[in-house]
């Protein structure tokens, strides 16, 4: 982080408010807006991720810290040409078939953004046909499946089979997580990954696109 990066301090510190005055004043001044996300917006978000590791930040501030990322990236986009954002990978998220719960899934999918993924959110009570489309459309390196519920989280093992019916398992990783899943689930549902929070997601992710 360079010296007195407001932006960068707007995001850790959660100010979704003021971080766009300080996004406009460094378009101003000729920074780029890739440096911007490399070096302000994704820096943040690494840090912010780091203290919720270590218990000096918790779900609240990383909510809103990922509210100050996305508004930063929203007034960014505009300066951007097509195709211009560098990305680590694209990730299709969504929660499960019945299931209607989405504030973890939106904030791994906030998380993940500001980890320099491209991210396609499908809202909830996604099927399998749905997922399949986007990774097709889009070309997606990874399915992150979000359940809430005991009665939902089997929707996964069904739509990992969907997956393979598809002829796309080799082609695309698979995580998942939700208050109900556990790493057994995972394995036994055949499963890349699971993750418990959502910046150990974002670590998972990027494991995964190397792997």
């Amino acid at each position: 982080m360079a010296e007195n990066d407001m932006v960068y301090e707007c995001v850790l510190k959660g100010n979704f408010k003021e971080v766009g005055k300080y996004v406009q004043e460094k378009l101003d001044a000729g920074v780029e807006p890739q440096s911007i996300i490399d070096h302000s917006l994704i820096k943040a978000m690494e840090e912010i991720g780091r203290r919720f590791e270590a218990g000096q930040a918790f779900v609240p501030e990383m909510l809103l810290s990922a509210r100050a990322m996305k508004t930063a990236l929203e007034l960014l986009k505009p300066h951007m040409k097509s195709g211009e954002m560098n990305t680590i990978g694209t990730v299709v998220i969504g929660t499960v078939k019945g299931d209607l719960h989405d504030i973890g899934k939106n904030l791994v999918a906030s998380m993940l953004e500001g980890r320099g993924f491209k991210v396609i959110n499908l809202g909830t009570d996604v099927s399998g046909e749905k997922f399949i489309k986007a990774v097709q459309e889009q070309n997606a390196d990874i399915i992150c499946m979000s359940a809430l519920l005991t009665t939902t989280m089997v929707q996964m093992e069904q739509i990992i089979k969907e997956v393979e019916a598809a002829g796309l398992r080799d082609k695309v990783r698979i995580m998942v997580g939700g208050a109900p899943v556990n790493e057994d689930f995972a394995k036994k549902i055949g499963a890349d990954g699971y993750s418990d929070n959502a910046n150990a997601a974002t670590e998972l992710a990027k494991r995964l696109m190397v792997a």
